[in-house]
């Protein structure tokens, strides 16, 4: 067994065996959120204000508390303020993968030299959101969690307030009702109190006001369609849904071993690598002469192997630039002082079929048969042109695969059985943990316990590479040890510097292959150290690298992925769709 694979099995069972005293471990300090008062301002104009207040008991030595923010694609916040009562405080605001984080370092004396302990102090948090009210055809709503699922510790008391733009037609939903203590619509105003939520629950309001009392609403996300049913059909379906899961037992606590079981006999039965007798430490030279798109779909893509990725798509085109399919100009804009790259494109004879729908995907989005590629991201950001490039992405996707003889190399049994396990252990160790979460029987803990190891377990099954549980044939592993060698060479500049290329016409396949195997970067950097006078050699493929091909495709991909799955109001009013929320902490 190779350290890789010892690793991850130690790793997994270590996760799975972990002892409930590790999950309750005792901590010299702890804090409690006594109430927080949460108070939402509907402008018309779109605008939500949002006030929080937290207060907070600390017991033990503390250095501040965080506050994360989710934002959904469209929303945004602005003029944050924070106030502190009962501590001085001074804070920093980052971005962080669609999240708004807020660190709020607290301390006990005016110079900020000391951090706080053992006291009492109240948080007060200030923002305006931008895009989180929608407006409808027949109705505009607001869905803002009152309280995330984020959060570390759960609320003793929460209280909100909501103002609304105007005074009539209003109408509002608290989900879930369990936590809902009070609440009353007077006038413009939603007043709510919830004695108690717990930690890992959320707690929204789904607020329905009459379109009218909006004017313009150039802050607000305006959907062409009617709203209304939807909405009620999905809260509906919500509220339904959580009624279900609360009236259903089942005891599922001892399927959780199942899984650590049949991934044992799996990794025993499939996922032990054969012997081979090759030892080599480093290859300089192309192991093979497989295209770059085939060598990343055996290579780079550890979760599907045989399947290419946009890595091995990058190395088709730059393998279409060196075979004089395509040429490569750059263009200075004087106006604006930059410099695109402009796709010429000559023919398509000779080519595999895979590289024959690259060529054909690009010329689709060329003008007189010239493709600038830093438009391409434009194009691909409405929803048709999203949908067909991305259509065509699997088609190359499959065609790679169906030009590749997948089983000669890699036997995928064990894979395949070990997703299908994880795939029932995420679903029933949610629904352990769901009966944990709603059964007042003595066990309830334990079993959601188990619940959540297995989902976790579950989880780490599916993300593990496919040849832990899979594993090469004979030839296969030899191909890939070869591979992974000159991928290890490109990336060592030792190595390169011991071991040059001869020509030009080398570092050329180094950096089409480098590209495929997730390291052109590495290549490119040896070869500036390497080559004199680098800026003299003006090759399409030194220029596709130099002037940031990678970047532009990548970016155009990542477009044409999102234009093809639109995030729209589809799912509005159902349970814990809603802005807001998130959660926050102590540190």
């Amino acid at each position: 067994m190779n350290v890789k694979k010892t690793f991850v099995i130690i790793l997994l069972f270590l996760l799975l065996f972990s002892t409930v005293t590790f999950v309750s471990a005792d901590d010299d300090r702890s804090y409690l959120i006594d109430q927080a008062i949460i108070d939402l301002t509907v402008e018309n104009n779109g605008l939500l204000h949002v006030e929080e207040q937290y207060d907070y008991s600390f017991d033990g030595a503390f250095n501040g508390v965080y506050r994360d923010i989710p934002l959904k694609s469209g929303e945004s916040i602005d003029n944050i303020e924070i106030y502190t009562d009962g501590a001085y405080a001074e804070y920093e605001v980052s971005d962080d993968d669609g999240y708004k984080h807020l660190k709020i370092y607290l301390y006990s004396d005016e110079a900020h030299t000391k951090g706080i302990k053992d006291c009492d102090v109240t948080v007060t948090i200030m923002y305006d959101m931008k895009g989180v009210v929608t407006l409808f055809n027949d109705v505009g709503g607001l869905q803002y969690k009152l309280w995330g699922e984020e959060w570390d510790v759960p609320v003793n008391n929460l209280q909100s307030t909501i103002h609304l733009p105007g005074d009539s037609g209003n109408e509002y939903y608290l989900n879930p009702q369990d936590y809902n203590d009070t609440s009353s619509l007077k006038g413009d105003t939603i007043t709510t109190e919830s004695s108690y939520i717990p930690k890992g629950e959320y707690y929204e309001v789904l607020v329905l006001m009459p379109v009218d009392d909006f004017t313009n609403a150039p802050n607000a996300k305006h959907v062409n369609q009617d709203g209304r049913d939807m909405i009620m059909k999905n809260l509906e379906d919500s509220i339904n849904g959580r009624n279900f899961w609360n009236n259903t037992y089942l005891v599922l606590g001892l399927l959780s071993i199942l899984s650590p079981i049949g991934a044992i006999y799996t990794y025993l039965r499939y996922g032990r690598e054969p012997k081979v007798n090759y030892e080599g430490i480093y290859e300089r030279d192309l192991p093979t002469n497989d295209p770059p798109e085939v060598v990343n779909a055996f290579i780079e893509n550890k979760m599907s192997i045989g399947k290419p990725n946009m890595k091995g798509f990058e190395a088709s085109i730059m393998n279409l630039i060196e075979k004089k399919a395509l040429k490569l100009n750059v263009q200075e804009d004087i106006d604006t002082e930059t410099k695109d790259l402009i796709l010429t494109f000559n023919s398509n004879e000779g080519l595999s079929e895979s590289e024959k729908i690259i060529f054909d995907t690009l010329q689709h989005f060329a003008t007189n048969n010239i493709l600038n590629l830093s438009t391409l991201n434009g194009q691909l950001s409405s929803e048709i042109n999203g949908k067909w490039f991305m259509e065509k992405v699997g088609d190359w996707e499959d065609s790679v695969e169906n030009q590749m003889d997948v089983s000669r190399y890699f036997e995928d049994k064990g894979t395949t059985i070990i997703n299908i396990i994880g795939a029932l252990g995420i679903i029933f160790g949610i629904a352990i943990t769901v009966l944990g979460f709603i059964t007042e029987l003595r066990n309830g803990f334990y079993c959601m316990i188990a619940g959540v190891i297995l989902a976790i377990f579950s989880v780490a099954l599916m993300m593990t590479p496919a040849d832990i549980f899979g594993r090469w044939t004979e030839e296969g592993r030899v191909y890939y040890l070869k591979w992974e060698n000159l991928k290890k060479f490109l990336k060592d500049n030792s190595l390169i510097k011991e071991h040059p290329p001869e020509s030009i016409v080398v570092w050329k396949k180094y950096l089409i292959y480098g590209a495929a195997l997730g390291v052109a970067d590495k290549v490119y950097e040896s070869m500036k150290l390497q080559v004199p006078n680098i800026s003299d050699y003006d090759d399409d493929i030194f220029m596709y690298h130099y002037y940031g091909g990678y970047g532009m495709m990548n970016t155009a991909f990542a477009t044409g992925a999102s234009s093809a799955n639109p995030s729209d109001s589809g799912g509005f009013g159902s349970g814990g769709g809603g802005s807001g929320g998130g959660g926050g902490g102590a540190f």
